[in-house]
C-alpha cells in the first residue's frame, strides 16, 4: 500500500479530477490485472491503446486512472490524472510505490547490439565470486542471488523492473547488473531508474522495424548515457565508430576500453584457441576461458567496470580467468566423432559476422565450416539479405533454416535471405526450412574436426511459430543428431 500523492512526485500532471490522498494497491498497465484500489495507467503502445481499456479497469475496481487523453465522461469517486507521457508518468510512479530502490543498489547499465548479456553475466558472475550479493537482469534470465527467474523481455516494463529491484534490495543485494535494451529507453521503462554506471558494447543495425532509422536508434541508445548522473561512471568501447559519440553528452566520469589503441583499459590478444583466449589486459598476461575477439571486448568492458566499481586488478584478473559466457553465447557441444558444434545467439549480421571470423581463426587446417541460419519474423527484414550474404561467403555449406518466423511464413523470410546471394554464394547454400531437419542434414554433411555453427536462437528453448512457443533447444536437438549419426 502507498499514498497516491506520495508516489505522484516528478509525475508531471496537466489535470486532476478527484481526490489524491487515497491509499493505492498496486499500479497497473494491463487492465486484465486490475483488482479492487489498483492504479492503471494507460500506456499508447506499438499494438495496443490502454485508453480503450479504461472502462474494463472501473469496472475490475481500479481507484485511479492515469491517462494522456481524459475519457468523455468520468466517473464518480474515480481519480483522474491526465499526464503528458504514461510510460514516462508509470516510470516515475512505480520507483516512487516500490520505496526508490535503485537508490539503495549499486546498479550498472550495460547498452548496445551486441555483447549485453554477456558483459551482464560475467559482471554478475564475478561480483558474486567477489563475495557480493548480486541481482542480474538479463535476456536469458534474472537473478536474485542463486534464485533463477525467467526472463520475457530483454528489459521488463517499469512496474515488472522497479518490482523486481525492489525484490533484491529485501533480498539484501549490493549489486546489480541489467541489459538496457533501446526498447526499454524509449518506452521510458528505466526512466526514474538510478544507475551508478553505464556501458556501451558496439552498434550495429538492429531493431530498425522499430526505430525505422540507424539514426534514431543510435539516438536512443545515447540517451541513456545523457541521462547519468556526474557521479556515475560511463565505459565505451573505443574502437567502435561511435564509441566517443555515445558519451559526448554525459556528466558521468567517461572511461574507454580498446584493443586497437590506448585507452584506460587497454587489451591485446596473445592466442585466440578453441580452449579460450590469452591476452594481455593493461600489461597483465591472462589466460581466459573466454573464446574469440568479440569476447576480448566483453572481458575488458567487465574489467573497467570493475575497476570504477573500486574492486582489486589482481583480484578481478584472477576470477576472470575461471569465468564461462552466458548460455547460448559461442556455446560449444563436441561429438565423439570430433565435429566441434557451436550454438551461438548471433542474430545480427555484425554479430554473425563476428562469430564466424572467430571461428575462422579457430581452424587449423582444412575443416568446413557448416553454418545453420535463419532470420526472425516480424523484426528488421532488412537485415535478412545481409545474413545470407555473410553466411555463405565466411561458411564453406551454409543451410537457411526457420527462427522464430513467428506470424510469417518461413519460407518467405528464406527467399529474402537469398536475395542477397551471388552467383558464387547460390552454390554453397541450401535450404531446409525445419529447423531440426536443417540441424541434421548440417551434421550429416559434416567430417570429424568439421565446425557445425548453429546461429540465431542461442540460449532460447522454443520456436516462436504463429504466436505459439514450441519447445525446441538448438543445443539439445544437435546433441540428439550427433548421437543419430554415431549410431
Amino acid at each position: 500500500m502507498a499514498k497516491l500523492q506520495d508516489i505522484l512526485y516528478n509525475v508531471r500532471l496537466k489535470a486532476v479530477t478527484g481526490i489524491t490522498n487515497m491509499d493505492v494497491k498496486d499500479i497497473q498497465i494491463d487492465s486484465r490485472k486490475v483488482t479492487a484500489g489498483s492504479v492503471f495507467v494507460a500506456l499508447t503502445g506499438t499494438v495496443s491503446n490502454g485508453h480503450n481499456f479504461i472502462d474494463t479497469a472501473v469496472e475490475k475496481g481500479a481507484t485511479v486512472i492515469v491517462c494522456e487523453v481524459m475519457p468523455a465522461s468520468l466517473k464518480e469517486d474515480i481519480t483522474y490524472l491526465q499526464v503528458n507521457n504514461s510510460a514516462e508518468a508509470v516510470a516515475n510512479m512505480a520507483h516512487h510505490f516500490y520505496g526508490e530502490p535503485s537508490t539503495k543498489l549499486k546498479l550498472v547499465g550495460v547498452t548496445g547490439t551486441n555483447g549485453k548479456t554477456t558483459i551482464a553475466t560475467l559482471l554478475y558472475k564475478l561480483f558474486t565470486k567477489l563475495g557480493y550479493k548480486c541481482g542480474l537482469i538479463s535476456t536469458v534470465q534474472n537473478q536474485v542471488g542463486n534464485t533463477i527467474i525467467p526472463a520475457t523481455h530483454t528489459t521488463p516494463d517499469a512496474i515488472s523492473l522497479q518490482g523486481l529491484l525492489h525484490t533484491m534490495v529485501e533480498a539484501g543485494c549490493s549489486h546489480v547488473f541489467m541489459e538496457v535494451s533501446s526498447h526499454a529507453i524509449h518506452q521510458h521503462r528505466v526512466t526514474a531508474v538510478e544507475f551508478v554506471g553505464g556501458i556501451f558494447s558496439n552498434i550495429t543495425h538492429d531493431h530498425l522495424d522499430y526505430h525505422k532509422t540507424f539514426d534514431e536508434y543510435i539516438r536512443v541508445k545515447k540517451k541513456f548515457f545523457d541521462g547519468l548522473p556526474a557521479a556515475a561512471f560511463a565505459i565505451s568501447n573505443l574502437d567502435d565508430k561511435r564509441g566517443q559519440v555515445m558519451l559526448q553528452n554525459t556528466a558521468a566520469k567517461k572511461h574507454f576500453y580498446s584493443l586497437q589503441t590506448l585507452a584506460e583499459f587497454k587489451g591485446k590478444i596473445l592466442e585466440n584457441l578453441l580452449t579460450g583466449l590469452v591476452m594481455t589486459v593493461n600489461d597483465k598476461e591472462v589466460h581466459f576461458r573466454l573464446i574469440g575477439e568479440f569476447n576480448a571486448y566483453n572481458i575488458l568492458a567487465v574489467y573497467g567496470a570493475a575497476i570504477c566499481l573500486g574492486e582489486n586488478s589482481e583480484e578481478v584478473l584472477t576470477i576472470m580467468s575461471l569465468l564461462t559466457s552466458a548460455e547460448g553465447r559461442f556455446d560449444y557441444v563436441i561429438s565423439n566423432t570430433k565435429i566441434i558444434g557451436i550454438i551461438d545467439y548471433a542474430h545480427t549480421p555484425d554479430a554473425l559476422e563476428n562469430v564466424l571470423f572467430t571461428i575462422k581463426k579457430l581452424r587449423q587446417g582444412n575443416e568446413q565450416v557448416i553454418t545453420v541460419i535463419g532470420c526472425g519474423g516480424d523484426r528488421d527484414k532488412t537485415k535478412r539479405p545481409e545474413m545470407g550474404e555473410i553466411a555463405c561467403e565466411l561458411s564453406d555449406r551454409v543451410i537457411f533454416t526457420s527462427d522464430n518466423p513467428r506470424s510469417e511464413d518461413p519460407n518467405e523470410i528464406i527467399k529474402e535471405m537469398e536475395q542477397g546471394l551471388g552467383s558464387a554464394a547460390k552454390r554453397k547454400f541450401m535450404s531446409v526450412t525445419d529447423r531440426k531437419d536443417a540441424i541434421k542434414m548440417a551434421v550429416s554433411l559434416a567430417k570429424p574436426f568439421d565446425i557445425l555453427l548453429v546461429a540465431g536462437k542461442g540460449h532460447e528453448k522454443y520456436q516462436d511459430i504463429k504466436g505459439v512457443k514450441h519447445p525446441f533447444d538448438d543445443k539439445e536437438v544437435l546433441r540428439e543428431m550427433f548421437e543419430m549419426f554415431e549410431k
